[in-house]
Parts: C-alpha cells; structure tokens; sequence
C-alpha cells in the first residue's frame, strides 16, 4: 500500500491530542463495550466523547480488527477479484475512456477503481450483482448525457451498464472530455 492514506492510525494523533491519553485507551473502550453494533460504537463515542464520524469510524474499525480502509493495493487487484465478465467489461470502458484522453491515471479510490486526471476524478466504476455503475463525478455531464444514456440505468450521478456491455467508444469518450472540460 502506498503511503498511508488507507491507514486507520494516522487519525490516532489527532485523537489523542484531542481526547487525551493513547488511542489505545479508546480502542480499549470500543473493545469494552462488547458485542455492541458498529452504530453503537460509534455512536458511545460521538454522544459520549465528542469523536467526530472520521474519528469515532477509525478508532471503531480499527478495534474490530480492519487496521486500514483500503480493500484493494491496485485497480488490476480489484479487477482480480470480481466476476470475469464484469472485470472485462470494466477494463473495455476503461480502455475507451484513455484511447483519445490522454493524462489520466487509474488509481483506487473509495475501494472502487477509477480514473483521476491530477486529483480530480474523471470517471469510476462499482461493481453489483448483475451490472457497473458508472461515474463521472459530475451530474451536468449526466444532465448533458441523459438523451444518450437513456437506454442504460440513469440515476442522478451515475448510470449503468449489464456485464457484457460493449462500450460505446464515442460515448465514453464524450463523457471523459465533458468531465475534463469541467476541470481543466
């Protein structure tokens, strides 16, 4: 994993300077309230300890066992581990979205693969049972689309498309363009 954005414990100082004493104090207390819920542990710290929801999230997590929020080191390790026909699917949208664009890097982000052009996000993809949901960060390129995109899924910033979906090149690549046009 590259540096520690993913890492629980780079909130424990900040923790600790606001809460006083070692962040193993309040994971010990998550821990002491036993088989208490996610929500409830979060809630004991908030409503009791003024964490905030980053704060109260980590120190819970951690205590559950999850020392870092990334599932995923890379986009190809996240293209591993789902269904063949969605993966290839997702790698075809993203082979569409770079052919003309060029610039753009495929990184991780919120567990889920997408592209970013510097730090801004130019197109992500999830993963459902049965379909991707595709997002290009911006409801005036889904607004802009809609006409074009009404046979697919649309909801208010994503759309979607069936495992299998042969991209439509010039569509993808209209989108891309219309989101970097957005943050360039």
């Amino acid at each position: 994993m590259a540096g520690n954005e993913g890492d629980r414990t780079r909130h424990f100082p900040a923790i600790e300077k606001k809460h006083g004493g070692p962040a193993s104090k309040w994971v010990k207390a998550v821990k002491d309230l036993g088989d208490a819920k996610y929500a409830e542990q979060v809630a004991f710290l908030r409503e009791n300890h003024g964490f905030s929801q980053a704060h109260a999230n980590a120190v819970v997590m951690y205590a559950r066992g999850s020392a870092s929020s990334r599932r995923h080191d890379t986009p190809e390790a996240f293209l591993e581990g789902i269904d063949e026909q969605a993966a290839a699917t997702a790698r075809a949208v993203f082979a569409a979205a770079t052919k003309r664009n060029k610039g753009m890097e495929l990184v991780i982000a919120w567990n889920q693969p997408c592209l970013r052009k510097g730090k801004a996000y130019v197109l992500g993809i999830s993963v459902s049972k049965q379909h991707l949901t595709l997002n290009p960060f911006s409801k005036d390129v889904i607004d802009a689309f809609a006409t074009r995109l009404a046979d697919l899924g649309v909801g208010k910033h994503t759309f979607e498309v069936p495992y299998g979906w042969r991209p439509d090149a010039a569509l993808i690549d209209a989108l891309v363009k219309a989101r970097l046009a957005e943050i360039d």
